[in-house]
């Protein structure tokens, strides 16, 4: 049976390296897969997902006014699964399209993302597919500065922490450290 999965966690929790394991995984038993990622992330190029071990796969990427269903739906081969990288730049739209997949086509779909961005709010993609996900799922890591979990981002510049400005500020480790809730609000800025 067809579901919705929604993987999420901090940075650094092994979201993109998940999702290209379970995409080896399909295709090395000749089940293909579609493999998508949002358009915004450009770090590695646009419609690529990458891992920060250094595993990267070209993926559809995903705008604004991109129609998912219609996507998923004229592939030309029925696809055991879809993948989805940086799910919290889906918008509304986008999340119902992926309901309508698993509902109307049977295929599973399953979305990796942050839950929330650096000043603890939650992405409109990640809101969405924690109301309509038929499984949700926390990918662990650990606080930069202690042995904690990281349950969020803290975004930083010059070695100072920020919790103001633009949602979307596209980075890794050079802007952002998953914490856990003590070093977002009192960050010590180098490790314990």
């Amino acid at each position: 049976m067809a579901q919705l999965f929604f993987k999420y966690g901090a940075m650094n929790s092994g979201k993109s390296i998940e999702i290209l394991k379970v995409a080896h995984n399909y295709e090395e038993q000749n089940k293909p897969v579609v493999l998508m990622t949002s358009g915004l992330d450009t770090r590695a190029g646009v419609g690529q997902v990458a891992s920060r071990i250094g595993i990267e796969k070209d993926a559809i990427p995903i705008f604004s006014e991109t129609d998912l269903l219609d996507v998923v739906a004229n592939i030309p081969y029925k696809p055991y699964c879809v993948l989805i990288d940086e799910a919290q730049f889906l918008t509304k739209a986008h999340v119902l399209s992926l309901t309508k997949i698993v509902d109307q086509l049977k295929i599973p779909v399953m979305a990796f993302g942050l839950k929330n961005d650096f000043r603890n709010e939650l992405f409109e993609g990640s809101k969405y597919l924690l109301l309509y996900a038929d499984k949700i799922e926390e990918m662990k890591t650990i606080c930069w500065f202690c042995h904690k979990k990281a349950i969020m981002n803290l975004r930083y510049v010059d070695e100072r922490p920020v919790y103001e400005g633009e949602q979307v500020q596209i980075g890794g480790n050079e802007a952002y450290f998953p914490v856990c809730r003590q070093h977002y609000f009192a960050p010590t800025m180098k490790k314990e």
